[in-house]
């Protein structure tokens, strides 16, 4: 089924915005077919400011509602302490505030951005996701990553081309707890490193250890500013090193 049928059967719609391709293309055919519909877009510790900006921007291109729900996340014990699946547990916490916000406005449904290259298998959040009764149309007509970015271009979205992003959680080794203090670290640094030109890069956290993560095409730009990172990082961080095993 083409997605704006099968998006046409839902009755009314609200959608998980996150800013990013997938959920921003999802809410752009869901706005064009022309049925009842919402963005939702969660603000907590775990999500950086330019995907809420990304959000707010391309909701208003696309011209549907959205609210900011704000969550704080490090309120659950399960999250913060940092389990194997800890994405279970943030994720139906996340989902349930959202899916109990769009039940209040109306909205019977609620969808998210998963599409046919996401290996669900493999990811805890996606049960939760499927416990909630969370639809995922991307992945039901079966549009692929690429895909999904070849629609986005055609019709126009900035987020087209937009490298995938995990949320700032992901940066930490399992087991290890996360904090306030120590997200607020991470993204300072990778938005740091984004000014410098740097793209589809991680700063993971080993301790109190910044490891950067980068595509090979980008470590010169690392050696090239080695003296103003360290600078920068070892404010925050005891040492900084430059993973070598290169994100691909």
């Amino acid at each position: 089924m083409e997605l704006i049928e099968y998006i046409k059967t839902l009755g009314n719609v609200g959608v998980a915005l996150s800013g990013g391709v997938d959920s921003s293309y999802l809410a752009y055919v869901v706005k064009q077919s022309d049925i009842p519909c919402k963005a939702y877009t969660v603000k907590s510790q775990f999500v950086p400011q330019f995907e809420l900006d990304d959000a707010k921007k391309i909701a208003e291109f696309i011209g549907i509602p959205l609210e900011i729900i704000d969550i704080d996340v490090l309120e659950h014990k399960d999250v913060t302490s940092n389990p194997s699946d800890r994405c279970y547990y943030c994720k139906h916490y996340v989902f349930t505030t959202i899916s109990e916000q769009a039940k209040r406005d109306g909205f019977t449904v609620l969808c998210d951005g998963t599409n046919a290259s996401d290996e669900v298998e493999d990811r805890p959040g996606m049960r939760a996701i499927a416990e909630l009764s969370v639809k995922s149309p991307l992945r039901e007509c079966g549009l692929t990553k690429s895909m999904i970015r070849k629609l986005a271009q055609q019709a126009d979205l900035f987020t087209w081309n937009k490298p995938s992003y995990a949320c700032l959680a992901t940066r930490f080794q399992s087991g290890q707890r996360i904090t306030g203090t120590d997200l607020e670290h991470i993204e300072k640094g990778e938005g740091y490193l984004f000014s410098l030109g740097l793209s589809d890069f991680r700063v993971r956290l080993v301790g109190n250890t910044a490891k950067i993560q980068v595509p090979e095409n980008q470590i010169t730009i690392i050696t090239n500013n080695r003296i103003e990172i360290l600078t920068y990082f070892k404010s925050m961080f005891d040492e900084v090193v430059l993973d070598l095993e290169v994100r691909s």
